[in-house]
């Protein structure tokens, strides 16, 4: 590792911080110093001082006492709840909150991977804590080549975002954080070729992603102006089938141009269409969010039923795998509630 005078001693710096306050916009200068060359090794523990964490003096007083615990910074976007929900619940639908302090090192990795996939850094701890095992876990395999990349953004509200690793081209579905660890992650499993963006709330730093790798962006023209430098914008209801593997299905409704993504007849990647609700144990949708119309967000939600698949990955919510027969007995559950819903 090689590092400038300047650096230097800004890491110095850095390093007598306390873990929860070292400083984001320091180790960021160091990353983008033309000067200095860090080694990978040095890259991954650098990365530990990325991630700006919650401040204890603002804590909730709902927290249990012990290591972990969610600030008043907390947007209550769910991702914390969906990684560790042994640890993390909500309280009264405002926030996140530490219900229960992690008792297992599997339970540690969890609160720590949701501290790392926060979008607003509201989850810290009281004492120092290696991050780097939970860090490397990302981005998660999911299942076969699709993997769940955290790193939340607060300009998606949180949304998660997926990548698959194709022979014919990588793609990266929605957007996280921009992150010198995702980059990487990222180089070595190929790249990313194209960027399919399931609406316009959800695209966070596509830009970024989409300049570093040469990738094509895919997003419908009735969502485009989030993104109208968009390299493939495309129009209609009707179904565009992409290859043998991938199907881009419009589904208008909670934004006029909103797009699924079907992959491999198995993967829907479902933006924020629909999705799993653990307290319903039910596929969800919500007509408090619906930003265009409700009844065309029905319409698109029968269509659906058109398609076998086995994985629900959505934008915000929760993941859910069924047999297909039983995702359709639920999809089919779902509309039947929905048109109940003026």
């Amino acid at each position: 590792m090689f590092l400038c005078q300047q650096c230097s001693a800004l890491l110095q710096l850095v390093k007598h911080l306390h873990f929860f306050a070292l400083g984001f916009s320091i180790m960021q200068k160091i990353f983008q110093c033309k000067t200095c060359r860090l080694c990978l090794p040095c890259l991954k523990a650098s990365t530990l001082f990325l991630h700006a964490m919650a401040d204890v003096r603002k804590k909730y007083a709902e927290n249990v006492d012990g290591l972990f615990f969610v600030d008043r910074s907390c947007i209550n976007c769910d991702t914390c709840r969906q990684l560790a929900p042994q640890v993390f619940a909500e309280h009264q639908g405002e926030h996140s909150y530490v219900f229960a302090q992690p008792t297992t090192a599997e339970d540690t990795q969890h609160a720590l991977q949701a501290l790392i996939a926060c979008p607003t850094s509201s989850i810290g701890t009281t004492e120092k804590l290696s991050i780097l095992s939970a860090l490397d876990s990302f981005p998660m395999l999911l299942e076969g080549s699709v993997y769940y990349c955290g790193f939340t953004s607060e300009d998606s509200f949180g949304a998660s975002s997926y990548y698959i690793q194709r022979a014919q081209g990588n793609w990266l579905i929605d957007s996280p954080r921009f992150t010198p660890h995702l980059v990487r992650k990222f180089e070595q499993l190929g790249g990313i070729a194209h960027i399919f963006l399931t609406h316009h709330d959800d695209v966070a730093d596509a830009t970024r992603y989409a300049a570093h790798f040469g990738a094509t962006r895919h997003i419908h023209e009735r969502d485009a102006a989030a993104q109208p430098d968009s390299e493939h914008i495309f129009k209609g209801d009707l179904p565009i089938q992409l290859d043998d593997e991938l199907v881009i299905i419009p589904t208008p409704g909670h934004t006029a141009g909103h797009s699924v993504l079907l992959y491999a007849n198995t993967f829907l990647f479902s933006g924020d269409h629909l999705w799993w609700s653990p307290m319903r144990y039910a596929l969800s949708a919500s007509r408090s969010l619906c930003w265009y119309s409700w009844s065309a967000q029905i319409a698109s939600m029968e269509i659906l039923l058109n398609y076998s698949f086995e994985w629900i990955l959505p934008g915000h919510g929760a993941r859910k795998k069924m047999t297909p027969d039983v995702m359709q007995a639920s999809l089919r559950q779902l509309i039947a509630r929905m048109k109940t819903i003026s």
